[in-house]
């Protein structure tokens, strides 16, 4: 998710049990862009023994093809097309979930990055913008092109995160490409994540929100799927969890207000499962400096830290993101080996 799954939450991310693979961060590709370097980092500077896709973001197809040229002289495992991303500063621009709304456009655009890219080509895609009219049409794309790998946001554009996911269309998708297809869309538990699996008949998962909400989802699915106990972690592990990405985050140039204010971005997801009335939520979000963060923290976990964290988020509690999409992805295949 754009500013929030970066470098320092990956490599956190692997201390508790890291996805098969990463997405970065999309880069933003126009005519006058080059790769940013923070995202770049993701890629030279990654060692949690993870492999790395390259996303990007854009539809202008000389500005993609000479963004992805230069994307493959890193250590990079693929290269991803976003064509999912609901914020509206996005699909307003034609990019992200807004090449829905154009199948000639997605044509032309999956025909030049596959000619660009000799090893994987991967797309990330909603069901449709605001219906699913041009879904078939776009999923045999798919097919002529070549696309490796396709993970499928089981929403449209426009339902953006409100909606009951519509598993069924990504079991049509299962169907219907030749490539793996990845499910995407409310996976919230080990649980769900098995449940979404066998509905959909998905060849792996791909997880975003709550993967920051749970940074052990990725070992408890596998936990789960092998038959083996599944690890059940506590308030005290969440503070512990608070801390090791305080630090993670950390920069010598972020000033403390800057600091905390992108801690609220994680912690607006992981507040979903602390408390069923949201008081964690609500007193987080007042913190200005990292010493009220920390005394949040401290009486909301620490002092409570032999409770369980809930598996689920409790209901009625609504994290306020801001951010734009999911990057992590979770392959069942290695999950069962």
């Amino acid at each position: 998710m754009q500013d929030v799954t970066d470098l320092p939450f990956m490599r956190l991310i692997a201390h508790y049990g890291a996805p098969d693979y990463y997405f970065t961060e999309f880069f933003r590709v126009h005519t006058h862009s080059r790769p940013e370097k923070h995202i770049v980092r993701s890629l030279v500077e990654n060692q949690t023994g993870r492999p790395v896709f390259a996303q990007l973001i854009g539809e202008q197809i000389p500005d993609m093809v000479r963004t992805v040229r230069e994307l493959l002289t890193y250590p990079v495992a693929g290269i991803d097309l976003n064509m999912g991303c609901p914020a509206p500063k996005i699909y307003k621009k034609n990019v992200g979930g807004g090449l829905l709304r154009d199948p000639a456009k997605i044509d032309a655009l999956l025909g030049a990055l596959r000619d660009a890219v000799p090893g994987l080509f991967t797309v990330k895609m909603r069901i449709g913008f605001d219906s699913t009219a041009h879904y078939d049409r776009v999923l045999d794309l798919v097919n002529k092109h070549g696309v490796d790998l396709l993970s499928v946001h089981g929403r449209t554009v426009k339902e953006g995160y409100r909606s009951e996911v519509h598993y069924d269309f990504i079991r049509h998708a299962v169907e219907r490409v030749r490539c793996p297809v990845l499910a995407n869309g409310n996976i919230t538990s080990a649980t769900r994540a098995a449940a979404v699996a066998k509905e959909t008949g998905a060849a792996g998962l791909m997880m975003g929100r709550h993967a920051i909400r749970n940074p052990w989802i990725f070992r408890q699915t596998r936990e789960l799927l092998a038959g083996r106990p599944v690890f059940a972690p506590t308030l005290g592990d969440v503070h512990d969890y608070v801390r090791r990405l305080y630090a993670e985050t950390a920069q010598p140039e972020f000033p403390e207000r800057a600091h905390v204010a992108k801690m609220k971005k994680y912690l607006n997801f992981v507040g979903q499962s602390v408390d069923a009335q949201g008081a964690f939520l609500y007193t987080m979000r007042r913190a200005m400096t990292a010493a009220e963060l920390f005394e949040v923290c401290d009486r909301h976990l620490l002092a409570r830290s032999t409770e369980p964290f809930a598996a689920e988020p409790y209901a009625g509690v609504i994290a306020r993101p801001n951010c734009e999409t999911p990057d992590s992805g979770c392959s069942l295949d290695s999950i069962t080996a």
